[in-house]
């Protein structure tokens, strides 16, 4: 059986670059598994002209900052580059992070919803289902592109596809995904795994050969200090298939006791 992994995700906002460098260096020596940020032009929560950072420049930094874990975006926008461009990218990001042997990103994205990212950088926001429809078209030129590329990627490149709609999204993912990353309580993401399920039957894809991964955070009404509330939260996940298991970190000094109670839990689990 799979085994569980612990990532974290290190919001790009209201923190200085140096500040978010240092955090990287911290979560890595806990023992996580995956180190993500995510790919937005403005914050999504506090001052929304706050400091923030660029996605890919960043993961490109990563990856001569950090060692071991494995990098990616949670989630990219597939709407604000080329998908060529993108392939591209990502392969030079994965060549960055190899020490010695393979690279280390993974390709997280998604179809896209923040307006205001569209808006101000000239995006064209449309639909959703448009928006779903282009990261359709996309997968299959990124995966053509990595093929003809010189060099070519050091590894297969895990692709991580972010979002739970049934008709479109999760098919997406039944075609093209290694890992798909899903919202909620242990309810909802056991439904949308067996959703997932019914669409790998209908496309000859194995189920198992998709990686669960959802986000951890204390149950409503607790504490956030109660750090022991994350690992019962992924107790619950992971009785209904989940592997992957991310919480998220911000500001310049973030508590990092849920991450270490997390990869606690994940070594007690694999033991």
């Amino acid at each position: 059986m799979t085994r569980a992994r612990i990532g974290v995700q290190v919001q790009p906002q209201h923190t200085a670059y140096a500040d978010l460098r240092r955090i990287c260096s911290q979560v890595e020596e806990l023992g996580v598994d995956v180190l993500f940020n995510w790919d937005h032009f403005f914050p999504l929560n506090g001052d929304p002209d706050g400091v923030h950072f660029e996605c890919w420049t960043m993961l490109a930094a990563w990856a001569e900052a950090t060692e071991r874990v494995e990098i990616g975006a949670l989630v990219t926008c597939n709407s604000y580059r080329n998908p060529q461009l993108l392939a591209d990218m990502a392969r030079t990001v994965d060549h960055i992070s190899a020490r010695g042997g393979e690279g280390r990103l993974i390709l997280g994205i998604g179809s896209g919803w923040f307006e205001r990212d569209y808006l101000e950088y000239g995006y064209e926001f449309g639909s959703a289902g448009g928006r779903l429809n282009a990261l359709d078209r996309d997968l299959p030129l990124i995966k053509e592109r990595w093929s003809k590329l010189n060099p070519a990627p050091t590894r297969s490149i895990p692709v991580l596809i972010g979002g739970g709609g049934e008709r479109k999204t999760l098919r997406i993912v039944a075609e093209h995904a290694d890992i798909w990353h899903g919202f909620g309580d242990a309810e909802r993401i056991a439904h949308k795994h067996a959703v997932l399920d019914e669409w790998c039957e209908r496309v000859g894809r194995d189920p198992a050969s998709i990686e669960r991964s959802a986000g951890v955070s204390p149950r409503p009404g607790r504490f956030p200090e109660d750090v022991r509330d994350y690992a019962a939260g992924a107790e619950a996940l992971y009785a209904v298939g989940t592997r992957l298991f991310t919480t998220g970190l911000h500001g310049p000094s973030p508590d990092l006791g849920p991450v270490r109670d997390l990869v606690a839990w994940r070594d007690a689990v694999n033991s």
